[in-house]
């Protein structure tokens, strides 16, 4: 049976086009029943192969559970130094979780333990480096200077089991690394946010809404890259650009609709309706349904958190209603929209409007 890997190495060599690896690919899935109900115009999203990968999550995350109690049990009996038994906890569990992604990732192919085990590598690795690299001390008094090295140190790990093991979700960690990075530069610097939104707000005193929009632009633009480099999504790369588009659409709402919203204003709640409309239209033209949903979903669960019940009950009914709608006529709203901007976008390079 020819494999993912197969048309990924027919397309790179030339033997395939990239839609002919594409209808092939449909065309063995359909065969074996793994998409069968998938439309040619549904966007593909996997978190799992069936339940032998569920059956092996659930045991990696036994294990972690009864690793992180041995951990926790060993340094209550022997207390002396636990920051360097942390480390040393940490390193064996990073060889441990090295040595897993060896056999379930690149031998076995896996999505789910895929996903399972990126996680748990960038945790351990952030543990550990938190605790050899940080101050506790420094920490408590709000003073985040020695949390760079730690934070940096894990994303660039998380970037190096990226480049090994090629998983997906990988890229979001790495994302969300950056991002964090960023931000407790920009605490170094100005001082420690007051509240939780004053790293959304525009308006607020510091830089933090400006770092969290800026990344969210950045991660945009990467994830627009790996999904134009694979119109047809037939390559990991569509996979890289799903998990970075998630992460891009909260970090740009997030930011524009707290700052919208805390105006408290008519005119505000147009503009976020606009902004709305603007990303929906984005995620219609780009075919990530990953994107819009992501940003309504915060924003479904911003205006729960923000404004008064009845305001909030209307915004996430209208808001069902509108997803439900889009959900229903995607593939004709996307070609209406389309069709009208043949001149203008590379519709070469995006997915094709069926």
């Amino acid at each position: 049976m020819i494999s993912k890997d197969d048309l990924r190495a027919a397309v790179g060599s030339g033997l395939l086009s990239e839609a002919q690896a594409a209808s092939l690919s449909a065309l063995a899935d359909s065969r074996r029943g793994a998409r069968e109900n998938l439309s040619e115009t549904d966007e593909p999203f996997e978190l799992f192969r069936g339940f032998n990968e569920v059956f092996i999550i659930i045991g990696l995350l036994i294990l972690t559970f009864g690793w992180i109690t041995t951990m926790g049990v060993n340094i209550a009996v022997s207390p002396t130094n636990p920051q360097s038994q942390v480390v040393s906890w940490a390193v064996v569990g990073a060889a441990i979780l090295w040595v897993f992604s060896e056999y379930f990732i690149r031998r076995r192919r896996m999505i789910g333990p895929a996903i399972t085990l990126a996680a748990l590598f960038a945790a351990n690795a952030t543990v550990g480096l938190v605790a050899h690299f940080s101050h506790v001390f420094m920490v408590v008094q709000q003073d985040y200077a020695s949390l760079l090295m730690p934070v940096g140190l894990t994303t660039v790990a998380v970037a190096l089991y990226w480049f090994r093991f090629r998983v997906p979700f990988a890229m979001a960690l790495i994302a969300l690394g950056i991002m964090a990075f960023a931000l407790i530069a920009g605490a170094t610097q100005a001082g420690s946010p007051s509240s939780p939104t004053e790293l959304f707000l525009l308006s607020a005193d510091g830089t933090f809404a400006w770092i969290t929009l800026a990344v969210g632009l950045v991660v945009f633009i990467i994830a627009m890259m790996f999904d134009m480099s694979d119109p047809h999504r037939v390559t990991l790369r569509s996979s890289q650009g799903f998990w970075l588009h998630v992460i891009a659409a909260p970090a740009l709402v997030n930011t524009i609709s707290l700052t919208l919203l805390k105006e408290g204003s008519a005119s505000g709640n147009l503009i976020l309706f606009a902004v709305l409309v603007l990303f929906a239209i984005v995620a219609i033209i780009i075919d990530r349904r990953s994107f819009l949903i992501a940003a309504i979903g915060y924003c479904v669960t911003l205006s729960v958190t923000v404004l008064d019940g009845t305001s909030a009950a209307w915004t996430v009914l209208i808001l069902g209603f509108l997803l439900v709608f889009m959900g229903a006529f995607w593939a004709r709203i996307r070609a209406t929209i389309l069709q009208p901007l043949g001149g203008i976008l590379p519709l070469d390079r995006l997915p094709p409007c069926h």
